[in-house]
């Protein structure tokens, strides 16, 4: 395969918002997410420099506090009402400490322009934690009411390993569309992903979706072998540049080496998305 640009890109996963810095890992507090963008004018620079016809656009997160991501919504709407490339995600949690907030921002979920219900345990709970459950029921009855998309972050051991994400895809992913952002996230979630459980579920009839940003980088290539050799799951793979924590460029240059200047690559850079977001 060769690596020629797509022609045309859209952002399935990226993020607006500058967080305050933080002390990570017992250091100084620092802003490791350098890109981060504060404003809409901002991020719709950032599109056109890019070329990015549309984005789905979510508030920034990884501080440990809730509060600064829930506080992004409005922004996400915002921007989505002002430009029509951009859909909005909104920030949710499965803790039972964020009820509230959470609540509060599924009224927000029929607001024009809202695709996407955001979800992560990076900041505390588990799938299989039953006081999580009654938020997590909440956040997947809203996306089948609307017609949204969940997202959830995947990466390798804890709370957002595969093994436990997968008890949303046993039990959500048969009506509501999951999106399993970063691929696992890693060298294991890659292989339990790509090795069989992705396909798997696909093939059990689970509305699953994946995106290839922070993948190491022989799995864009295996995925894209898989994809070819098992003939499902082309239509269930979307290009993310997770800004300000991944790069576009990278991004970009990996999916595109992977997919080649095919039927894949068109699916992956931009039909997908339309047809997950109906854009038609």
């Amino acid at each position: 395969m060769t690596s020629r640009s797509p022609g045309r890109v859209h952002d399935a996963h990226r993020h607006i918002g500058v967080l305050p810095a933080h002390p990570f890992y017992g250091g100084p507090p620092v802003n490791p997410d350098t890109t981060a963008r504060a404003t809409i004018d901002e991020l719709l620079a950032d599109l056109d420099r890019e070329g990015v016809e549309r984005a789905l656009v979510l508030p920034n997160y990884g501080v440990p506090d809730p509060g600064t991501s829930f506080a992004l919504n409005d922004l996400v709407i915002e921007a989505a009402q002002r430009d029509d490339r951009i859909l909005a995600g909104l920030w949710t949690s499965p803790r039972p400490q964020d009820a509230a907030a959470t609540a509060k921002a599924l009224a927000l979920a029929a607001e024009p322009g809202v695709a996407v219900l955001k979800l992560s345990f990076l900041l505390g709970g588990r799938a299989g934690d039953e006081t999580c459950r009654p938020q997590l029921d909440a956040i997947f009855a809203a996306a089948r009411a609307h017609g949204l998309v969940v997202h959830v972050h995947t990466s390798p051991g804890a709370a957002s390993d595969v093994d436990e994400i997968g008890l949303l895809v046993d039990r959500y992913a048969d009506d509501v569309p999951l999106h399993l952002v970063h691929l696992g996230g890693g060298m294991s979630g890659h292989i339990k992903l790509i090795g069989h459980r992705f396909f798997d579920w696909i093939a059990a009839g689970k509305r699953v979706y994946t995106d290839t940003s922070w993948a190491i980088g022989f799995a864009p290539r295996w995925l894209a072998a898989e994809i070819e050799r098992r003939g499902i799951g082309a239509d269930r793979v979307l290009f993310a540049s997770d800004q300000p924590w991944g790069d576009f460029a990278g991004e970009h240059a990996r999916l595109a080496a992977a997919t080649g200047d095919g039927e894949l690559a068109e699916l992956a850079f931009s039909r997908n998305f339309e047809a997950l977001h109906g854009l038609g």
